[in-house]
């Protein structure tokens, strides 16, 4: 699944609160985490993270206590007593098999020791495959039987869009665009290498005008700063922004990549969006036009913008007239 057929996935289970447990599987760094994160947020859910690579049994399965000649285990403060939420435990299959054991009576049964699971917490976990040269544990079969099993694919659409609505630079945007080849690649012996994670540090990085060579690693360093060295052969954003741009297209596709991506990121008013588009349907093939629509789309929508926009659109002759002949984008504005 791509992250976008994930996060329906998971709003169905959601929505219907359904008490199966879940397991995501990914290569690191490609956002497992952040879209639960994303889904407790949208839907106004606890969030909980337990790291079991470092915790101990005793840590999960409460301390002993004695009373009137019988044990009792005190649960850990972390485990949820009341409430909604996803209970999350990240990196389960990093945990030493004694504590995957202890996690299974919390998997299947929702409780461990004397602690019960309130009825309105799920309980889902992610980890990393041996494949991807993560130092895992074989997942016991006993264990991987009570979970969902769901596997995340990296994609740079879903990258774009991302980094798009969180206003990530539009350098590294329009880059990894470009090559998506480098959108995730991870190296045999050098620790910083690319991936969905390492380019949102990279794109702070670059924001604050430091190098990027500590998030993503030099080779792939190197491939964006002299990507970024060819924008001064941008056109004028602010004139196309304005509409009074007469400038052509790039032909260069890297230049392609960063001027979309650019004029997304700083099309902030509905106007601005309106004569890039006006711009871009005189002067760019159609790919590129449906790349900017889809992709702005959403911008807009978090912007607050996107009303304006169609309203602004439709009511433009040159505009309707071009939507009318491809009626793909019509639907994209829909």
């Amino acid at each position: 699944m791509n992250a976008t057929e994930l996060q329906d996935y998971l709003q169905v289970i959601i929505e219907n609160r359904l008490h199966q447990a879940v397991m995501l599987w990914g290569k690191p760094g490609i956002g497992k985490s952040s879209i639960v994160r994303s889904l407790c947020e949208q839907n106004t859910l606890q969030f909980i993270d337990v790291r079991l690579s470092q915790l101990m049994p005793s840590d999960l399965r409460g301390i002993p206590v004695p009373d009137q000649k019988m044990t009792h285990w005190y649960p850990p403060a972390f485990l949820p007593q009341q409430g909604e939420g996803i209970l999350f435990m990240d990196e389960i299959n990093m945990a030493p098999p004694a504590l995957q054991g202890v996690a299974q009576q919390l998997v299947l049964d929702r409780q461990v020791g004397d602690y019960r699971l309130p009825d309105g917490w799920l309980v889902w976990a992610a980890g990393n495959r041996s494949t991807d040269r993560a130092a895992v544990y074989d997942m016991p079969a006993p264990l991987a039987n009570r979970f969902i099993h769901l596997t995340l694919n990296e994609s740079v659409n879903d990258f774009r869009a991302y980094a798009l609505s969180t206003g990530l630079h539009p350098d590294v945007i329009g880059f990894v665009s470009f090559r998506s080849d480098l959108l995730h690649k991870m190296h045999p012996t050098n620790p910083a290498w690319p991936s969905p994670r390492s380019w949102e540090m990279a794109a702070r990085l670059h924001q604050i005008g430091l190098s990027i060579e500590s998030a993503v690693g030099d080779a792939c360093a190197l491939e964006f700063h002299a990507f970024c060295r060819l924008q001064h052969d941008l056109p004028d954003m602010e004139a196309i922004l304005k509409g009074t741009s007469t400038a052509e297209f790039p032909q260069e596709p890297s230049l392609r990549y960063a001027l979309i991506c650019h004029l997304i990121s700083r099309s902030e008013k509905s106007q601005q969006a309106v004569h890039c588009f006006e711009w871009l349907i005189t002067q760019a093939s159609s790919e590129w036009i449906q790349m900017f629509v889809s992709e702005l789309v959403p911008v807009l929508k978090q912007r607050k913008q996107y009303s304006a926009f169609t309203k602004n659109i439709i009511g433009n002759e040159k505009a309707r007239q071009y939507l009318t002949l491809f009626a793909g984008l019509m639907m994209e504005l829909e």
